[in-house]
């Protein structure tokens, strides 16, 4: 059964359209107009093992804030119709991830039950022309709409761009391991409730 699904969403500040293939090789093509988030959608992709397709458009002459958090809700969609009911799948997943002086830890769970804890920070004020205080606001789009209990948490660091990079890496490595299908588990929701819905 192929775990793939197209999601397309239309408001008044962006229109978004997003493609994913949870058992893909990590190919993307992600166009948002904001080169900081392709750069991180781009690494989610190739490391998750997700391919990705995402195109948005936005009012970026505004500011990011829609495209942003938009480009999460989507992707999340799309994410959590790929999932389907969840059977078979690992469901638990977490990681430390390392990029030079940064160490960040990532834990998920494929719940149903979206909630984001973030303990990042960041000590500048923008990565490229990205607002970092958007970072937030994309996984908490993400984490909602995927169905994801997800924690995020830097460690240590001090380069913004690796802290950032981190954040989107440890989250793509938790997703593969998360969304992999446990043979053991085949027919099977992973939880005694038999749903992982809401």
């Amino acid at each position: 059964m192929k775990r793939q699904a197209t999601i397309n969403r239309k408001t008044k500040e962006t229109e978004i359209a997003a493609t994913v293939d949870l058992d893909g090789t990590g190919a993307y093509d992600i166009k948002t107009g904001v080169g900081f988030l392709d750069h991180m959608l781009e690494q989610l992709a190739r490391h998750a093992l997700i391919d990705i397709k995402l195109s948005a458009k936005g009012d970026l002459h505004i500011d990011f804030h829609h495209t942003v958090e938009d480009s999460g809700i989507v992707l999340g969609q799309a994410v959590a119709k790929a999932l389907g009911d969840k059977q078979g799948i690992t469901r638990y997943a977490d990681v430390h991830l390392p990029m030079d002086e940064t160490l960040t830890r990532v834990a998920v769970d494929v719940s149903g039950r979206p909630y984001l804890i973030w303990k990042v920070a960041f000590t500048r004020d923008k990565l490229g022309e990205m607002d970092t205080e958007l970072f937030r606001e994309w996984f908490q789009a993400f984490a909602q709409n995927a169905g994801l209990t997800l924690h995020i948490e830097c460690l240590y660091g001090e380069n913004n761009h690796h802290i950032a990079e981190t954040c989107y890496k440890g989250l793509a490595r938790a997703l593969r391991q998360a969304v992999a299908i446990d043979p053991r588990q085949t027919g099977r929701v992973p939880s005694t409730k038999g749903t992982l819905a809401v």
